[in-house]
């Protein structure tokens, strides 16, 4: 996909998020979002938790590809947005992810959930 694409918007340089983290991405006009770098690619998700306003990019990214709400230590499955662990109950978005020129992008509207997914 090129740069001039409607769907892309560009979030950040793959450089800039170290592997195994999550950096926090803000875009004007909507709510922060998280881009992952995990063994397998780049992802992006909603950076508020659902359970409280903590940014998912402060939690920590487990080895099984979730990443820990750093507020109350629910999690959510980084590559499908599902709420894994409680107190967290409610999934998160994902979004899909392209590289392009070295920087990650990612098609925002419309957002994806987990209930979404399910064909």
């Amino acid at each position: 996909m090129s740069q001039d694409s409607p769907r892309l918007t560009r979030l950040i340089a793959c450089s800039a998020v170290p592997e195994g983290c999550a950096v926090q991405v803000e875009i004007e006009g909507r709510a922060p979002l998280a881009v992952y770098r995990l063994e397998d690619g780049y992802y992006v998700t909603d950076d508020t938790c659902s359970h409280g306003e903590a940014s998912l990019a402060d939690g920590e990214v487990l080895a099984n590809g979730e990443v820990e709400c750093p507020f109350h230590g629910g999690s959510f499955d980084i590559r499908t947005g599902e709420a894994r662990k409680y107190p967290c109950t409610v999934s998160i978005a994902v979004y899909p992810v392209s590289i392009v020129d070295g920087e990650v992008w990612a098609e925002l509207e419309p957002a994806r959930h987990l209930e979404n997914n399910k064909e």
